[in-house]
């Protein structure tokens, strides 16, 4: 048996001895989540983004919107009460990177997906004062003008079927024509109005 004045000295044996103790609660907990199927498996019903929502997610990530709103409704009832049912894993298994977190300068927008209407969305991102004029968001004006190609899509598709998103052959070879000569504001606001709404299992609470 080590004493405990022995590993209190031995600064490498303390370090060790914390990354054994550190890796076994951690392999506890994380290990048995890849054999549930609550964590691996898709919830009812849910359905892929369409190539546009595919690209408006892109650009919300390329924009830093998820750094400042999250898409994770805690189980506490101040919560589901504002946003709507709690999130759950199994709705998120086909999110590459999943978008979950708890630091909130805005406001979730895990079931925002019908909250308001496609104008609205097209105001708030144009300035977000004219509709909140409470708000600190910044402008995104430049969302306006910025027109997209689709090149990229069907690649990316491609790649997330490899991740296990089970796009199929037509989505893919139809990729680029839903998504070129659109603007990126009309990506973003597919993408937002598809937020919770990819399924039918929980609705949104207005």
């Amino acid at each position: 048996m080590i004493k405990h004045e022995t590993i209190e000295k031995n600064i490498g044996l303390m370090i060790l001895l914390i990354i054994i103790v550190i890796s076994g609660g951690g392999l506890a907990e994380i290990v048995p989540l890849f054999f549930q199927s609550s964590t691996t498996q898709p919830i009812e019903g849910l359905r892929t983004y369409t190539a546009l929502e595919l690209e408006g997610r892109d650009i919300y990530i390329k924009e830093g919107c998820h750094v400042c709103h999250t898409q994770m409704i805690r189980p506490f009832r101040a919560e589901t009460e504002r946003y709507g049912h709690y999130s759950t894993a199994d709705e998120h298994v086909w999110e590459h990177p999943f978008l979950w977190g708890s630091k909130r300068t805005g406001p979730d927008l895990a079931r925002v997906g019908g909250r308001y209407s496609d104008d609205w969305h097209r105001a708030h991102l144009n300035n977000p004062r004219d509709v909140v004029p409470e708000s600190k968001m910044p402008s995104y004006p430049w969302l306006f003008k910025n027109k997209l190609t689709g090149k990229d899509t069907e690649a990316k598709m491609g790649a997330l079927r490899k991740l296990g998103v089970p796009y199929t052959d037509e989505d893919i070879a139809g990729a680029r024509e839903q998504v070129a000569g659109k603007y990126e504001i009309d990506a973003l606001v597919a993408y937002l109005q598809a937020l919770g709404k990819t399924h039918s299992v929980y609705t949104n609470k207005r």
